[in-house]
């Protein structure tokens, strides 16, 4: 789909997994060499496993922790080279339905540091090449909360709104560089985890919200990132594509 994609290093965060995993087979089957980060070992390894040999390495680090974010760094270039695209997926779950006044501070900080604080540093500690090079896709995860009021919780639904000012401004300041920063916002994606999760009949309710007529795929959302980190998109940065069948139309 995308020739220029061949050959290019991309790190996927949050990449053993629903989502990210996704990404990961879409940008190796497009010849890329692909960075799959995450926490769990045994699902990176899965998911290492599963793209084209030698496509895939694993990069095992926690996104909220600026020395951990350092060292995969150092680990990823010294392995594949200087990352030309940057997939910020890692996250933290979709915020289970609470009321402010039931929302501690310690689920504030861990929600708002899972979604907003870890892509801050992830950018911020792999910007620097980009920048030396003069180019560069960089693609934030949002969310549907972000756009309209949902069930989610305020800590998430602040966290994911923050992502986007957070792209936005990037965009405005790194397209002189020759770095694009974009922003992908699902609505509700059926992975492994949801559909195990999800009772037959909340399915069919949201299914009805979606003009399309489905819940969305990982897939969905990685054949945008795809289209994001290839130059099909060349002059394309400061945008949130709302991955969302139709549910929310800005």
């Amino acid at each position: 789909m995308f020739p220029d994609l061949q050959g290019k290093v991309a790190l996927v965060t949050g990449g053993s997994g629903g989502i990210g995993r996704e990404t990961v087979r879409v940008l190796a089957a497009q010849g890329m060499r692909v960075a799959v980060n995450g926490r769990d070992p045994a699902a990176i390894e899965a998911t290492v496993n599963e793209a084209p040999e030698g496509r895939a390495i694993g990069a095992a680090a926690d996104t909220t922790d600026q020395a951990a974010v350092e060292s995969m760094r150092e680990q990823v270039e010294r392995r594949l080279g200087p990352v030309d695209v940057l997939a910020v997926f890692a996250g933290g779950g979709t915020g289970r339905p609470q009321p402010i006044d039931q929302t501690s501070a310690e689920d504030w900080h861990a929600t708002v540091d899972a979604n907003l604080t870890s892509t801050f540093l992830v950018i911020r500690t792999f910007l620097p090449s980009m920048r030396e090079r003069g180019q560069g896709s960089i693609i934030t995860m949002s969310s549907l909360a972000a756009r309209t009021p949902t069930p989610a919780s305020v800590a998430y639904t602040a966290a994911k709104a923050g992502v986007i000012a957070l792209t936005r401004q990037l965009a405005y300041e790194l397209g002189p560089a020759g770095v694009r920063v974009n922003n992908v916002a699902p609505s509700t994606i059926m992975t492994e985890r949801l559909e195990r999760r999800m009772p037959p009949e909340f399915a069919e309710r949201m299914l009805a919200e979606h003009p399309l007529g489905r819940l969305g795929r990982p897939l969905d959302v990685a054949n945008v990132t795809a289209f994001l980190a290839s130059d099909a998109s060349s002059w394309l940065t400061g945008l949130t594509i709302d991955v969302a069948g139709g549910k929310w139309m800005p």
